[in-house]
């Protein structure tokens, strides 16, 4: 789709002209700009990741996971400090701890976090790899993104959802994340939820290399007016990140809501001081997504 490309090549141009031009206040793009994405799963060394973050060749968008039991005003400065040289999506609650809460529980939990950190955080992550067999029963998970959904979106949020991509490996057929989607999540959070993404980790779901412009296309039909990427992607095996990150990265998928994303999981692990050699291979791998984007 070249005019798709060309609008997606000018939002990335604008996107940086506007970083340069009017320092890191700077708004995040409205609609389906790329997302240059890595995860930071702790507030460990804030400066060394602030330096890690600042000097990659695209503003990245900084997802940072908010720990179970930890009160907002834990992260305001270090959010404050990563928002000077990224955007921030922030990860209300991770699907490894999503039973630890009750709905009225994560709509307080929504409801304190918007209020401390709302004019630090981009985008608010109101379900994390909702459909995954460990998350919980569908009904509980549901009622859960929903109270999150409800508090961020009548507070004037962006709000993303994160699905787990299994198909084809899920332990549990009735979890496949389509089917999962079709029958559990209602329409109003389909047709209102600004971002949608999918986490997938080789290392959970050996398949085949699914067709992924196949899939955007789908999940684009299940979520018509979301911007559509990578939520999720890493590996534990060493030898194998240099590769997968310029493979993920650079992946060039057919989808007019297509903004990329990815958020390596282990960011802060990996590429954190920037001394680190894959810091160097992420830097290679924003370089490529930029032009894969526009292809």
């Amino acid at each position: 789709m070249p005019a798709v490309r060309a609008i997606l090549a000018m939002a990335m141009l604008v996107s940086a002209a506007s970083a340069q031009a009017a320092g890191p206040a700077d708004a995040m793009p409205v609609g389906p700009a790329p997302l240059y994405g890595v995860t930071i799963d702790a507030v460990d060394d804030v400066p060394a990741v602030v330096d890690a973050l600042a000097h990659l060749p695209h503003r990245p968008t900084a997802r940072v996971v908010f720990d179970e039991g930890m009160r907002a005003s834990h992260y305001a400065a270090p959010v404050a400090a990563i928002r000077r040289v990224a955007y921030v999506m922030g990860e209300l609650a991770d699907s490894s701890t999503l039973k630890q809460y009750t709905p009225p529980e994560l709509r307080e939990r929504a409801s304190a976090y918007l209020r401390t950190l709302g004019s630090q955080v981009d985008i608010w992550e109101i379900g994390n790899e909702v459909n995954g067999e460990w998350a919980g029963h569908p009904r509980d998970v549901v009622d859960k993104t929903l109270a999150a959904y409800d508090v961020i979106r009548q507070g004037g949020g962006r709000t993303a959802l994160t699905l787990y991509y299994n198909e084809g490996c899920a332990e549990q057929p009735s979890h496949a994340m389509f089917g999962w989607v079709e029958r559990n999540l209602p329409a109003r959070l389909r047709e209102g939820v600004d971002y949608v993404f999918i986490s997938f980790y080789e290392d959970d779901c050996r398949i085949a290399t699914p067709p992924w412009s196949a899939v955007f296309q789908r999940l684009g039909e299940l979520f018509p007016h979301a911007a559509l990427g990578f939520g999720e992607v890493g590996t534990r095996r060493a030898a194998g990140k240099p590769a997968l990150i310029a493979h993920y990265y650079g992946l060039a998928v057919d989808h007019p809501r297509y903004v990329g994303g990815y958020f390596w999981w282990y960011f802060r692990q990996d590429m954190v001081p920037r001394s680190r050699p894959l810091w160097r291979d992420l830097d290679a791998a924003f370089r490529a997504q930029s032009a894969a984007l526009t292809r």
